[in-house]
């Protein structure tokens, strides 16, 4: 088990302060937070760029906060993917083996067992100045890989990819994960850690504010901060088809949510926005296409008035004012309706 303790660290205009966390072997851990957070900092500490003013990094109740960065088991693939132009895909690859005085064969066998994990294998020949954002982060990926970290420590590495990549490697960093493939991911994205994290830490300002599975600090914000940064509530595991011109994103109890969306059918979340849902008592006339009825489980104050958690089989946050609340006379065990369009239904592939 990797325990960071009490980690502090001043800069000039900055600082981290009292950071401290634990990562299990096989954990998905995200540190999420707006820029300027200190989220790369605290990779650069654990690969031993930079050494902390304070605290401890315990590796199996050992110390390992001043060990060499050789000796350190974490393999960091930074947000510029310091790829070397000069040469190929599967020289980039090799590259961390070239100290090792690692046999031809093994090498070869290496790379090409680590090519295909990757899913570059036809890649192996090309120059990086004629590969895509995404073929580029997953050739930095692989020649991380080669050192077979056992903590793979990721700097934004969606950031820079559009739509259809980020769906890609997301796929690719999910499945490393289930192979056993521990990560320790940073982002400032909340869609990114909703749909690849198992554990969470927020960070704002150097600190962070909240930590532990992520579906709990998701759906239980414990600060003013954390309700508007994470903002979405209502993300559902859900799998995406279509029948005719019509796409529905099916729950795992078989809830069917209808979506406007171009992704192609598999696996994948439905986001809904608090905001986007509407109460009412009775049905009526609307252009909303998702309609469910439900029981209001609880009713709690919150950053934008009050939030109802109706239960239709599928638990809904629901974002709504102190008028509505009021003159619908909500109240905990009533039974209502829940409505809202396909247009703000969003689903985000896996």
């Amino acid at each position: 088990m990797l325990d960071i303790q009490h980690i502090e660290k001043v800069y000039q205009d900055f600082s981290l302060k009292d950071i401290s966390f634990q990562v299990e072997d096989g954990d998905y851990f995200v540190i999420l937070g707006p820029s300027g957070a200190g989220k790369t900092q605290i990779l650069e500490i654990l690969a031993g760029l930079i050494l902390p003013d304070e605290g401890k990094i315990m590796l199996d109740e050992r110390e390992i906060t001043f060990r060499k960065i050789q000796k350190r088991p974490f393999g960091l693939v930074f947000q510029d993917l310091a790829i070397f132009p000069h040469l190929s895909v599967r020289d980039n690859i090799r590259y961390p083996l070239l100290s090792r005085r690692t046999g031809r064969k093994e090498m070869e066998e290496l790379t090409a067992t680590i090519a295909a994990s990757a899913e570059i294998s036809h890649l192996l020949e090309r120059r990086p100045s004629s590969l895509s954002g995404g073929e580029l982060q997953r050739v930095a990926l692989a020649r991380t890989l080669m050192r077979k970290p056992r903590y793979l420590l990721l700097d934004e590495p969606l950031a820079s990819l559009d739509v259809s990549l980020r769906q890609g490697l997301r796929s690719l960093l999910k499945r490393l994960n289930s192979e056993g493939q521990t990560i320790i991911h940073v982002t400032h994205d909340y869609e990114e850690a909703m749909v690849l994290a198992g554990k969470i830490a927020v960070l704002d300002q150097g600190r962070i504010i909240q930590s532990g599975p992520a579906d709990h600090v998701f759906h239980h914000p414990e600060s003013e901060f954390m309700a508007r940064f994470t903002g979405v509530k209502n993300y559902f595991p859900a799998k995406l088809y279509r029948e005719q011109e019509r796409q529905y994103g099916e729950l795992a109890n078989g809830q069917l949510i209808r979506l406007n969306t171009t992704e192609p059918e598999g696996n994948g979340f439905v986001l809904v926005r608090g905001e986007d849902i509407f109460v009412t008592l009775e049905k009526l006339p609307t252009s909303a296409t998702n309609q469910f009825s439900g029981t209001i489980t609880a009713i709690n104050p919150s950053p934008f008035g009050f939030e109802v958690l109706v239960d239709t089989g599928t638990l809904f946050y629901v974002n709504i004012t102190r008028e509505s609340l009021q003159t619908l006379a909500l109240r905990t065990g009533k039974e209502v309706l829940i409505s809202f369009k396909a247009s703000n239904a969003r689903f985000v592939r896996v």
